[in-house]
């Protein structure tokens, strides 16, 4: 697939951007700070209908503004297809699909396909749980976008059981026992619903791991061959967990799920918190018989970190699938070998967009249509704007490096706006 034309308006940085787009590769380049990632951002929220970068939207709007849209035009499958997502401040966000409003904004998922890879890709090794399970999420919601609408709907379950838990809680402190029995009885219903909810989204998250976990071994090993052996585990956060393989079963995690619901109710209430569920869940990395989280050296973490979306992708194709490649700043952050290998799997998809704060940075056989992107005004009048397009000289690739082969140039001035 690929995108013929975006369109934002006050999105972030951009009171306005119509970018007409064609297959092959873009190039975004303009200092940090100036707005380039907020282009990419905006694709990557039209096909997951979430941000990279933050977990709400209003960061997202520009400030003065009540509403920010994100559009394109997409070519996918055969089929020209335009998409809207309008995000409101303090109101439900909307969407459409060739201009007929949708019911759920998960009706558009699925038009616009991707794969992010970014300077902040590291926490997927470095980082929490929550940056894995995301991670999940938003590759299986873009493949089956039912797993968006269990999210959402578990998303609104946890809230209310755990709202439910802390009434309960302070009930029994105060002792108001026909209080605190009454929760008990409404808590029954609430695990009810967290226990099959949260089992299709451990039997999807499992399921997709175990086509994944191949692409993503055999990405790193090419990418850092000489490194111990990549693997993928997903934590399952019950008493006694079951082998991974019979995770796959929603019916099956929905029974353990209620059995440990049943196990920790006493601690729960205590404690005021939903502590059962995928929301605790975890994806294990690891390199030999060590986590990869604090025993990975800088460069088997960038590894990691590309293997990752390169696996993503690959998992894309399997599907007869090929996403929009985007590629956010990160050519400047890669060694040699890393950038050549990136840029030998983005040579051959159909459509890449990458950013960069020095042209030089990207290698030659990537640089595409350039756009320059600027920033303007002062103040509340401060906007990011876009030259006119232009083809990217042809230079000799040295695969972009410009000094020593070194994985840390000090190029990043400032996280991109």
């Amino acid at each position: 697939m690929h995108l013929r034309h975006l369109r934002l308006l006050d999105f972030r940085s951009w009171p306005l951007l119509e970018l007409e787009l064609e297959p092959g590769v873009t190039t975004l380049v303009g200092r940090n700070g100036h707005g380039k990632t907020n282009v990419v951002e905006a694709i990557g929220v039209l096909a997951t209908l979430g941000s990279h970068r933050v977990a709400s939207d209003a960061p997202m709007i520009r400030s003065g503004a009540d509403t920010a849209l994100v559009g394109a035009l997409a070519h996918n499958a055969g089929r020209e297809l335009t998409v809207e997502l309008a995000l409101n401040s303090g109101k439900a966000n909307r969407a459409r699909l060739n201009t007929s409003p949708c019911r759920r904004l998960s009706d558009i998922l699925g038009v616009v396909q991707s794969v992010l890879f970014a300077p902040e890709d590291l926490a997927l090794v470095r980082g929490e749980p929550g940056e894995r399970r995301r991670m999940l999420d938003d590759l299986l919601t873009q493949r089956r976008p039912a797993h968006g609408a269990a999210l959402t709907e578990y998303s609104s379950v946890l809230r209310q059981r755990t709202a439910l838990l802390k009434s309960a809680a302070g009930s029994f402190r105060r002792g108001r026992g026909e209080e605190a029995q009454a929760a008990l009885d409404t808590l029954d219903v609430w695990d009810g619903r967290l226990a099959h909810l949260g089992a299709r989204i451990v039997s999807g998250r499992v399921s997709l791991l175990q086509q994944l976990r191949p692409l993503v071994v055999d990405s790193y090993h090419r990418l850092a061959p000489e490194s111990r052996p990549a693997d993928l585990a997903y934590r399952f956060r019950v008493g006694t967990p079951p082998p991974e393989p019979e995770l796959t079963d929603p019916e099956f995690v929905e029974v353990v799920l209620l059995s440990e619901l049943a196990r920790r109710r006493d601690e729960e209430i205590d404690r005021g918190v939903s502590l059962v569920g995928p929301h605790r869940d975890d994806l294990v990395l690891s390199l030999g018989d060590e986590p990869a989280k604090g025993f990975a050296s800088h460069g088997e973490t960038w590894s990691f970190a590309l293997a990752l979306r390169l696996g993503s992708l690959e998992l894309f194709r399997t599907d007869g699938i090929e996403p929009v490649l985007l590629l956010d700043d990160v050519f400047a952050e890669l060694d040699r070998h890393r950038r050549a290998a990136l840029a030998d799997v983005a040579a051959d998809v159909e459509q890449v967009v990458v950013t960069a704060a020095v042209a030089e940075d990207v290698p030659a056989t990537l640089r595409g249509t350039r756009h320059d992107v600027v920033m303007t005004g002062e103040g509340a009048d401060r906007h990011s704007g876009m030259t006119a397009s232009r083809p990217s000289a042809r230079e000799p690739d040295n695969g972009g490096m410009t000094g020593d082969d070194d994985e840390d140039h000090g190029r990043r001035e400032e996280p991109d706006a």
